[in-house]
């Protein structure tokens, strides 16, 4: 249960929501009070003499005031029972036990030059990036692929390993993206057993930046294609975000022949919608940066359930030192 507050007070929940049982007490006070207004002003038209009722009603209407202490303590004590009732509030933390694998193609194609200095280059320095921006705890680990797939780093705390692995990524013909996904799962299950500090499995998320469509092989619903793995993901509760980059502009020189390499949507979207995950597209260095951001704010952090009473036990004192204020202001008692 989300409730329309913001900040401190924001409510996600409540730990012991019988507590707010007391709030009947409190329409109970809110009800007596009206009553007993209702008939101390009967009492006054009773006995008043109307001419000179009528000659006093500015002043009378300027008393209206005196119902202020009264608002601000009922006001209060729901307040406090709500604090009773032990709020809880969405809380953002960085996760300090979980396993995410870059999956990085290099193919031939990612050498195309429409994003300067070339695509593998940018690749690089915005992998890095992650790799120093994502959260300390986080167990981290790269797969290269292009003909085949690499386990370059096993996941690991060691941002250092990861950033000089990264460095000497290499161009290889070919583009294998099932069997790096397949090699990415492994390494996720390989840490399972090694990994403590709770009882069910450490969280895991694939991120894969690729440029084109898969080359071996040829279908992607083949035993070691794509979907094929991204379903097995699927399966091991492991979702896949894609980053595909580049433009519909790309081109590679091989062999003095100028190779169109447009960069494909169309199998990476396929791959996120049937694992989980999310879909980016980045067209340059920038947005390829801006897409890993994303990701880091999303994978490396956890939202949890925290305790929100102090703000509302807070707001309920202030709110009864004012009803007291109130009450001296205006001459009344609280309640009058």
């Amino acid at each position: 249960m989300t409730l329309p507050f913001f900040g401190p007070l924001a409510l996600s929940g409540f730990a012991h929501a019988w507590y707010l049982l007391y709030l009947l007490v409190v329409f109970g006070l809110v009800a007596a009070y009206v009553v007993m207004q209702r008939r101390r002003h009967r009492r006054v038209l009773r006995f008043a003499n109307m001419e000179l009722l009528q000659r006093v009603a500015p002043a009378e209407t300027r008393r209206r005031w005196r119902h202020v202490p009264a608002i601000l303590l009922v006001i209060s004590l729901a307040t406090l029972a709500i604090a009773l009732a032990a709020p809880t509030r969405d809380i953002r933390i960085p996760r300090n036990r979980a396993v995410v694998m870059l999956v990085i193609d290099v193919s031939e194609s990612m050498v195309a030059t429409d994003v300067p200095p070339n695509r593998l280059a940018a690749a690089k320095e915005a992998g890095k990036q992650f790799a120093d921006e994502l959260t300390p705890g986080i167990s981290l680990g790269l797969v290269a692929f292009g003909g085949s797939a690499t386990l370059l780093v096993s996941p690991t705390t060691n941002r250092t390993a990861m950033k000089n692995a990264i460095d000497g990524l290499a161009p290889e013909e070919r583009t294998a993206t099932g069997e790096g996904l397949f090699t990415a799962l492994q390494a996720i299950a390989s840490v399972d057993a090694v990994m403590g500090g709770g009882d069910t499995p450490a969280p895991a998320h694939i991120v894969l930046e690729s440029d084109g469509a898969e080359t071996i092989p040829r279908n992607p619903d083949e035993p070691r294609g794509a979907y094929t793995a991204a379903r097995a993901a699927k399966d091991q509760k492991v979702a896949i975000s894609t980053i595909s980059f580049g433009t519909p502009d790309g081109v590679v020189n091989i062999d003095g022949q100028q190779i169109p390499v447009p960069v494909d949507d169309a199998t990476l979207q396929q791959i996120t919608d049937i694992s989980g995950g999310q879909t980016f597209h980045a067209g340059n260095l920038d947005e390829l940066k801006k897409a890993y951001s994303a990701l880091q704010q999303q994978i490396g952090y956890e939202t949890i359930r925290g305790d929100a009473s102090q703000a509302w036990i807070r707001l309920g004192a202030l709110l009864m030192a004012a009803a007291v204020g109130a009450s001296v202001l205006t001459n009344q008692r609280v309640p009058v």
